[in-house]
């Protein structure tokens, strides 16, 4: 069973690398040798080496995209690409309405009075 292991580990680790997996679910889309079952009941989906390499993935795209959208002549796209670098007084600045919807107390807590 632990050589089994190994082996899909080792499979799944090269396949993650090669192909765009977002989620364990994705493996098996390009990992043909044991099904997504499989994979769950030998608890392959909990392993932190597997989760790494996952994570590793989206954020190699997430970068991507961003780049690409900060590149982008297309206004929708640089906007989108701005909310996600700027801080939250810039993206309030950027919203065409900005509500603050944090109860009386939360405002109180924060030291921060508003006036109407």
């Amino acid at each position: 069973m632990e050589e089994i292991n190994t082996t899909h580990v080792k499979g799944i680790l090269e396949t993650i690398g090669k192909y765009p997996v977002f989620s364990f679910s994705d493996i098996f889309v390009y990992y043909k040798e044991c099904s997504r079952p499989t994979g769950y009941n030998h608890n392959l989906h909990t392993l932190d080496s597997i989760k790494e390499a996952i994570s590793l993935n989206k954020r190699k795209g997430v970068t991507s995209m961003l780049s690409k959208w900060v590149k982008s002549e297309n206004a929708t796209l640089q906007i989108a690409a701005m909310r996600m670098l700027c801080d939250s007084e810039e993206r309030q600045k950027l919203n065409q309405q900005y509500v603050d919807i944090r109860s009386k107390e939360e405002v109180k807590l924060t030291g921060i009075t508003f006036e109407k």
